[in-house]
């Protein structure tokens, strides 16, 4: 069910949730997005029925790209 545009309160209404090739089963700090929708959910991987914010697809591809070039600092 969404809440608004911007967020989802059951996150596991969706389908398509994966975590990232670099998350190893012991870690407790990682998110999980959902592929196949127009814009890209994310939620914490360790409360799968609580809230998932959603992001516009060009703005997630735009963070993403922005990790890859190491523009954030540690």
């Amino acid at each position: 069910m969404v809440s608004n545009e911007h967020t989802v309160s059951d996150a596991s209404t969706l389908t398509g949730w994966y975590k990232s090739s670099y998350s190893s089963g012991t870690q407790d700090e990682c998110l999980e997005v959902a592929r196949g929708h127009i814009s890209v959910p994310v939620r914490d991987s360790k409360r799968p029925t609580g809230p998932a914010l959603v992001f516009p697809y060009e703005s997630w591809s735009a963070f993403i790209s922005t990790v890859k070039r190491g523009e954030f600092g540690a």
